[in-house]
């Protein structure tokens, strides 16, 4: 099913995280409200996603793609059914971010690829809420979306996932490294558990609960 989100604003802070300038207090503000800026003209959000049942650690797709890996299956256990997303802000940001840095704009393309970044999450966020309202009233609780490479969610899930999200209706590609085009795309997966099985969860979206300590965006 395809879903198409429209962003009127960039968050910020996000950009300044991604850039990985969260620490550097005296960086100009203007610079990155510039870069949100240009981003909005930039971005083309589009995304899809189907919902398929989940038994067994299996995704009841065809063909069926069985869960690998102690994170994942951890984190949609209990679920009865899972939503398979992809979301994408397109190419034209892509290719504006190389021009810029082709140029020798480096601080600029940095922040515009910093924005995009923060664009795909936020339009990625924008399908959950959009998720959570409508599977609520079917009495649905949702986990949070998963990627593949986060955990130990092996990257070569991707393959797989890219397929059953319908993520070539919305122009993305997967390259023979398992990395997804446009750069600036998600692919995810979401578990879907019955309210009455929600109680104590202990499920909490945060760096937490991956094991990459030393990753840049980590909050």
């Amino acid at each position: 099913m395809i879903y198409n989100a429209q962003i009127l604003e960039i968050d910020a802070a996000e950009v300044r995280r991604y850039a990985g300038l969260k620490k550097a207090q005296n960086f100009g503000e203007k610079n990155i409200a510039d870069a949100c800026a240009e981003a909005l003209l930039l971005i083309e959000v589009r995304g899809v996603w189907n919902i398929y049942d989940y038994k067994n650690q299996v995704v009841e797709s065809k063909p069926p793609f069985t869960i690998a890996g102690n994170s994942i299956i951890k984190h949609l256990a209990g679920c009865e059914k899972v939503i398979c997303m992809a979301a994408t802000v397109g190419f034209d940001i892509e290719r504006e971010i190389n021009k810029k840095f082709e140029r020798g704009e480096y601080l600029s393309s940095v922040l515009l690829d910093a924005a995009a970044t923060a664009a795909v999450e936020q339009a990625a966020d924008l399908m959950e809420k959009n998720f959570a309202a409508k599977f609520s009233k079917d009495g649905y609780k949702m986990r949070w979306r998963f990627s593949p490479g986060y955990g130990d969610w092996e990257l070569t899930a991707q393959e797989k996932l890219f397929k059953i999200s319908g993520a070539e209706q919305i122009g993305m590609n997967l390259t023979s490294a398992f990395m997804l085009e446009p750069r600036k795309s998600i692919t995810a997966i979401i578990g879907l558990e019955k309210f009455s099985a929600q109680k104590n969860s202990p499920h909490k979206k945060d760096c937490a609960t991956c094991n990459k300590l030393d990753c840049p965006m980590r909050k």
